[in-house]
């Protein structure tokens, strides 16, 4: 991607052959040359793989036992509901402490929720202990979210910030593609989701080991004292700068109504009627159509009209998700899901690369927190919104109406954000000053 201009004080910071790799064709490995930043990749990957796995096994193991759908809704439900609620302390966390301390203990406690849920697997133990660990690992991840997010552009210059936001989110849809398809594969061959549990505690234990190898780094964090006003700060910031509470909001809502993923192991198994190596591949799909997008995007120059280029991938992704739950074919409804991940990117870079420009260091974390409410809160109360509905009218119903939602989400934020449409080049949009961040926040 582009760089953006060096500011004086930045300079003497980007000096080093490995760093200092600009030309006037944009590079599209950049941030990946930066040695810290492609062990923070590799343990996203490690980490992501993990979940991902785990989101698979804990599918088809809850409705194999219960064969309720609410209950699937749950699953997402115990793991958000955490997160939400610790919002404010873990953001002020990730600004006041060691981040890599934080990122340590939060994969540490998740490795151990992993062993627990094969131990459950393996004795058949209640579905209510299930949900006691997917709080625990709602716990771990809130902690982890924030001060991740925080770290990673401890990494990096400013002037990569696109390129890293690019392959930040490649990160996560390449475990996002081998985890769903490994635990499918796995439960396939062993007829049971014990052993993607181990393989999932596995994948932490190797993310924990990538992350304590990088380096710390001088960093100066928040002495702010605790306090309802250090809390809250991160969501005061977000409320003056309307184009990043546009854009995290158009996310929040069109995900919360077209998300379909947390009902595939419905749709596999009593509409497509398929089994647990297709939902393998069926929960894979959007993160192929993901990593696809965003390679392409890494070769092309930036967005020059990026509200424009927002608003049409939501649009897009409501569409795709109609055709999804109206189709009763599984290659189409596969390909359908890989539309919907190459859409959902574009929206995802433009909105990471908006955020961490935008924001001052010293705020990272708990702007990162805020932002991870959002998408905690699209992802995971959208698979209980998801499983509601489809309790209530039926998986094919709450599916086409999800998408349609999403579509009428894109009208309501046009009039609610009308500037959102005139966001250009990303590079226009500098992290501000301090002490002057509200005033020029007030005029975007």
């Amino acid at each position: 991607m582009s760089s953006h201009p060096q500011s004086p004080n930045q300079k003497s910071s980007q000096t080093s052959p490995e760093i200092n790799h600009l030309s006037d064709r944009p590079d599209p490995f950049a941030a990946l040359r930066i040695r810290d930043f492609r062990l923070f990749a590799i343990g996203r990957i490690l980490i992501f793989t993990s979940f991902q796995m785990q989101t698979v096994a804990l599918g088809w193991e809850i409705y194999d036992r219960t064969g309720s759908a609410l209950a699937l809704g749950g699953v997402g439900l115990a793991q958000v509901t955490p997160m939400i609620l610790l919002t404010l302390l873990t953001g002020h966390v990730a600004d006041r402490h060691d981040r890599k301390k934080t990122i340590l203990f939060a994969i540490f406690l998740l490795t151990l929720c992993s062993l627990g849920l094969a131990a459950i697997s393996y004795g058949k133990g209640a579905i209510a202990w299930i949900y006691i660990l997917l709080t625990l690992i709602g716990i771990g991840r809130a902690f982890l979210k924030p001060a991740s997010d925080a770290f990673v552009w401890q990494l990096i210059p400013i002037n990569m910030f696109t390129n890293a936001a690019t392959w930040n989110s490649s990160s996560f849809q390449i475990a996002a593609v081998a985890g769903p398809a490994l635990g499918g594969l796995a439960i396939a061959i062993l007829g049971n989701a014990t052993g993607v549990y181990l393989f999932s505690a596995l994948a932490a234990l190797s993310c924990f080991i990538a992350v304590a190898v990088i380096p710390k780094r001088p960093v100066t964090y928040s002495s702010e004292p605790i306090s309802i006003k250090a809390l809250s700060a991160g969501f005061k910031f977000v409320w003056h700068n309307q184009l990043i509470l546009a854009s995290i909001s158009l996310d929040l809502f069109a995900v919360l109504l077209g998300g379909a993923t947390a009902l595939l192991p419905i749709f596999a198994k009593d509409i497509l009627q398929v089994g647990p190596l297709e939902l393998g591949f069926l929960q894979a799909a959007p993160s192929i159509g993901a990593l696809t997008m965003a390679v392409i995007i890494a070769h092309l120059p930036p967005f020059r009209r990026a509200g424009l280029a927002m608003l049409w991938s939501v649009v897009g992704f409501g569409i795709v998700t109609i055709i999804f739950g109206l189709s009763r074919w599984f290659w189409l409804s596969l390909l359908m899901l890989v539309f919907s991940g190459a859409l959902d990117m574009i929206s995802v870079v433009i909105r990471h690369t908006l955020v961490q420009i935008r924001t001052p260091e010293n705020l990272r974390g708990r702007v990162a927190a805020v932002n991870s409410v959002f998408i905690s809160a699209s992802n995971e109360l959208g698979g209980f919104e998801s499983g509601l509905a489809a309790a209530v009218f039926g998986p094919i119903l709450a599916v086409v109406g999800g998408g349609i939602g999403t579509i009428a989400v894109v009208f309501a934020t046009l009039w609610l954000f009308p500037s959102l449409k005139n966001l250009g080049a990303l590079a226009d949009y500098r992290e501000p000053d301090l002490e002057t961040s509200e005033v020029q926040t007030s005029k975007v």
